[in-house]
């Protein structure tokens, strides 16, 4: 994976302002499309007499500018909206031989003559989650004044590519914040041994979505992934705070949009001291993070 730096943040999961993280929520059942994405209504500290016709969102933006704009220059916040993949030729297959048969021989091979899950793309199905998330995201931007994402970014593995595509693309989104994601190696799903989660060489990734900004540094074949073995849960979570502060380092928007994969969230909320939120593929979550340095 090469060396990880020495951290220079910390990172914290703020809470109280979305269903996702409080305790009751039953992860299982939950519709974040039939509760707003998940914003609790309540008040804000900045809320006054003329905001009675702004919505909640418009209301809970306007707070994360005020927490931006009075916090100590070694703090700062974002929101971020993260995405988990539409469902994979991977997910099928792991759900036809079973998730032990899946982890012991299948996830190892390319495919099984009738599935092919290297590099996974989308399955039909895949496609129109990602394209109801388009249908509810097009409604929170016009109807609850969400704001939309001002930088976009994406895993290299295709599935993300694809949906990060179906989702956003096409969206009335500011002229100044146009949907052109940058590609971050480093915000793969768990690598090793699957090779659903092997990515494709740059030139094939570059060909899939040309307009498109590749991080620099990005190899032309997948230098990262290794067939003897998995990350772990620390490995993983060292590469993703190490993400997390190169893109708190030099990004300066407020509001961000992540495409990835579920061990990605999984990590990212682990890393944020988040609550365990399982997604079911194609599902989304927003999270805001406050980031203080700490060196």
């Amino acid at each position: 994976m090469g060396s990880i730096p020495a951290r220079k943040y910390s990172f914290e999961s703020v809470k109280g302002f979305f269903l996702q993280d409080d305790p009751a929520t039953n992860q299982t059942d939950f519709h974040y499309e039939a509760v707003n994405f998940g914003l609790i209504d309540r008040a804000y500290d900045t809320d006054t007499p003329g905001d009675a016709d702004l919505t909640q969102w418009q209301r809970f933006a306007a707070y994360v500018r005020h927490l931006i704009e009075t916090s100590p220059a070694d703090t700062t916040y974002k929101l971020i909206y993260n995405g988990r993949h539409g469902e994979g030729y991977h997910n099928v297959g792991e759900a036809k031989y079973g998730t032990q048969a899946w982890n012991d021989y299948w996830s190892k091979l390319d495919g099984d003559g009738e599935l092919y899950w290297f590099d996974a793309h989308l399955t039909a199905k895949g496609t129109q989650q990602a394209l109801h998330n388009h249908a509810f995201l097009k409604r929170q931007f016009a109807q609850e004044k969400m704001p939309a994402p001002q930088k976009y970014y994406s895993s290299p593995l295709y599935r993300c590519l694809q949906t990060a595509n179906l989702t956003y693309l096409h969206l009335d989104v500011p002229v100044d914040a146009p949907f052109t994601p940058t590609i971050k190696e480093m915000m793969r799903e768990v690598m090793g041994e699957h090779t659903c989660d092997k990515r494709s060489s740059k030139a094939v990734i570059h060909k899939a979505v040309p307009s498109w900004n590749i991080e620099t540094g990005f190899t032309e074949e997948d230098e990262l992934w290794r067939p003897d073995h998995r990350e772990t849960f620390a490995e993983h979570d060292a590469r993703t705070h190490a993400l997390l502060e190169d893109i708190f380092e030099h990004d300066s928007h407020a509001v961000l949009s992540f495409t990835s994969h579920s061990g990605a969230i999984a990590s990212l909320l682990r890393v944020m001291g988040h609550r365990e939120f399982g997604l079911p593929t194609g599902a989304l979550i927003p999270l805001l993070v406050r980031a203080t340095r700490t060196q």
